[in-house]
């Protein structure tokens, strides 16, 4: 990409059955994000007319295409994926839909996979629905992850002030105790710390990590993994140069507002961090995939089947994630700029006074 070039943002249609085709059409009529970046919607304009019709929006046409290179920079494009009619069920899932939600996600990971764009956003999928069409991964972050040699990803939940990793994702609550080495952790946090500084310019991250049990085990007392797991990975990880502290309690963490003091923070599983990110930032938040050669941010919401079809879906955290996709785009052209040049780097710390 030039720097006369606009940014291509690739966006894949998700559950036709879900919110995401609203989300996506009450975004992009609004024609200030054409402004912004060259948008392309991987999925099908059958879909998106029948949703257009189904909401009430009117005098908004997609710019129909066939490759990503033929994109109007002026207008919303669309790629059709596939050229059948397909049944669209308003808030059910069904297999129908996860098979077309596969396929436009794969058609949008193959370009960016080749650089034909430059960030991907993706809208919900169903894990169930698409995994009846073959998608064998949890979610899309480790899905996206295949497609790349990186050894290590991450799921990343951003707002304007708090950004929460994960050890462990989807996986059941039962098995994440067993998952959790030290290894792990120092694997993670390594994806995080580089994460904070190429992905979002922070020079010296500070990172704060959560215990896995109540009271962050209360010195042994409600479980050992604090004592025998985390505490000696956050020591190495401090050897290795990565600025860590806790474990913390993530009761008191959250209700004392302790993020505040901290550039990220590292929680062991998937809902330990999720229920205080979406209680704190439900329409603002932004899934961030850590760790990939490539951008990919999401919507913090899933496929809202229990709202579809009723024109009240919010389309902020949709949007904020084309926006944070074109900010991390260019916070990485500024590191690589950065690292190419040492005299850049020794100027902006004496200008910090670092």
């Amino acid at each position: 990409m030039s720097d006369q070039d606009k940014i291509k943002i690739g966006i894949s249609l998700g559950d036709i059955n879900g919110i995401s085709t609203e989300v996506l059409l009450k975004a992009v009529v609004d024609t200030r994000l054409s402004e912004l970046c060259t948008l392309i919607v991987y999925g099908s304009s059958r879909v998106t007319s029948f949703h257009r019709k189904m909401l009430g929006i009117a005098d908004f046409s997609f710019n129909i295409i066939n490759e990503a290179h033929q994109a109007n920079e002026k207008r919303a494009n669309l790629i059709n994926c596939w050229q059948e009619d397909v049944k669209v069920d308003v808030g059910v899932s069904t297999e129908i839909a996860g098979k077309y939600s596969y396929l436009a996600l794969e058609k949008a990971a193959k370009d960016l996979k080749e650089g034909k764009i430059d960030a991907l956003v993706t809208l919900p999928i169903n894990k169930h629905n698409v995994k009846q069409a073959g998608f064998e991964f949890p979610g899309h972050t480790e899905y996206l992850q295949s497609l790349t040699e990186a050894k290590e990803s991450m799921m990343l939940m951003v707002n304007d002030y708090l950004k929460i990793g994960f050890v462990t994702g989807h996986l059941a609550l039962k098995d994440v105790a067993h998952a959790i080495t030290q290894e792990k952790i120092i694997h993670k946090l390594e994806v995080l710390n580089t994460s904070l500084k190429q992905d979002f310019g922070i020079r010296k991250p500070k990172i704060a990590v959560l215990g896995l049990n109540p009271h962050a085990g209360d010195s042994g007392a409600i479980g050992h993994e604090e004592e025998k797991t985390i505490i000696p990975a956050l020591e190495k990880a401090n050897h290795k140069g990565i600025i860590t502290f806790g474990p913390y309690s993530a009761d008191g963490f959250f209700g004392n507002h302790q993020y505040k003091q901290f550039d990220a923070v590292l929680a062991m599983y998937h809902d330990q961090g999720l229920i205080p990110f979406k209680s704190l930032s439900y329409d603002q938040g932004v899934n961030f995939t850590a760790g990939l050669p490539f951008v990919r941010t999401s919507p913090a919401h899933g496929t809202g089947y229990d709202i579809a079809g009723k024109n009240i879906a919010n389309e902020s955290s949709f949007r904020e994630a084309i926006y944070k996709a074109i900010d991390i785009i260019r916070k990485r052209a500024e590191f690589e700029d950065l690292n190419s040049n040492p005299l850049k780097i020794h100027k902006l710390s004496r200008d910090r006074g670092e």
